[in-house]
């Protein structure tokens, strides 16, 4: 009788390499009965940091909205306060071009009156007026003279889609001020709906002191009669005598005798490069009065025909071609930094 083998058979192939992987579960069972798990499989507990940038992201944007909510009020608040903030036309459909028109042409004849002459305001206020009005002079008492000009749309305040209040600019004498007119739009047209008021223009603004430019007195003296020749031609617009004092391929246009010059008052020319300078020129231009030809030397008898002169700042740049200056640029100076 054959005597059976107590050697298990291995069930793999002969030949196969002995890092085969058993079946069964992952988990075998050492010796003493403690179980081990089989390879590196991931546990799952690392997402936990996806979790958390999801709750910053919502966070941050519940932030985001209920700052813009909160500060929207505000901002709409401070803007409605200001008289002259325009208002879109588009938010509540209110005509805010035809408005400022409107009032402009209202301020102008608002403020001017004449005792000497009540009705003609009247008659020109009647068109801004409602039609039920009984004051035809619309508050002014009919006496006195009053002249303004230099009428400016400065701004608006648009309350609703009917009403607003337009703020109109004006000089009076040396005198600068502020006209607000309260404006009603029915659909079709507009009309002054109540009296207007006058408002202080703002003061001036502080100009702060400069210390006197550096200049080249050399350079100065060397320009001065180039620059004067090329100011009397640019005042009589002649192409052919500026063209003496231009740079190459650089085209000046002049005053074609508008003006005439009667001084160069002065020339700065600042420390710079040999053969560029960016220089100031003070001019003084002789304009013709009355429509009569200017004249440097006009008669003495009557003031009202001598022509006027005016003071004048440009800005010039100019470059050496040779042994020679030329003006490649003109526009208005512009104040020194300080």
């Amino acid at each position: 009788m054959a005597r059976r083998s107590n050697v298990q058979q291995d069930p793999r192939i002969a030949g196969d390499p002995e890092s085969y992987p058993p079946e069964g579960p992952d988990e075998v069972t050492t010796g003493r009965g403690v179980s081990a798990r089989r390879g590196g499989g991931w546990s799952g507990g690392g997402g936990r940091w996806l979790v958390w940038i999801g709750r910053v992201v919502l966070w941050a944007l519940i932030i985001v909205i209920v700052v813009n909510g909160v500060r929207a009020p505000f901002e709409r608040l401070s803007q409605g306060g200001d008289p002259t903030t325009a208002s879109s036309p588009s938010d509540v459909g209110f005509p805010v071009t035809e408005a400022s028109a409107f009032a402009n042409q209202f301020a102008a004849v608002y403020m001017n009156y004449d005792a000497a002459n009540p009705q003609q305001r009247a008659e020109r206020l009647k068109s801004f007026l409602p039609e039920d009005e009984d004051d035809k002079q619309f508050g002014w008492n009919g006496y006195g003279r009053m002249s303004a000009g230099a009428f400016q749309f400065a701004g608006i305040s648009v309350i609703d889609a009917h009403n607003a209040r337009v703020t109109v600019s004006y000089q009076s004498g040396g005198r600068r001020g502020l006209l607000s007119v309260p404006v009603y739009y029915d659909g079709t047209g507009l009309v002054v709906s109540e009296k207007p008021a006058l408002l202080p223009e703002a003061a001036p603004a502080g100009l702060p002191p400069i210390s006197d430019p550096d200049r080249d007195s050399a350079a100065e003296a060397e320009l001065r009669p180039q620059l004067e020749g090329f100011f009397k031609a640019y005042a009589a617009g002649n192409q052919v005598d500026l063209q003496r004092y231009v740079a190459n391929r650089v085209t000046i246009e002049g005053f074609n005798g508008e003006f005439t010059l009667t001084q160069l008052k002065d020339v700065i020319v600042p420390p710079g490069e040999a053969n560029s300078r960016d220089v100031t020129a003070v001019v003084v231009w002789a304009v013709a009065s009355g429509g009569a030809a200017p004249t440097q030397t006009p008669s003495i008898d009557d003031p009202t025909r001598q022509p006027g002169g005016l003071e004048q700042a440009y800005r010039l740049t100019i470059e050496k071609q040779g042994d020679k200056w030329f003006v490649r640029d003109v526009q208005g100076a512009k104040r020194p930094a300080g």
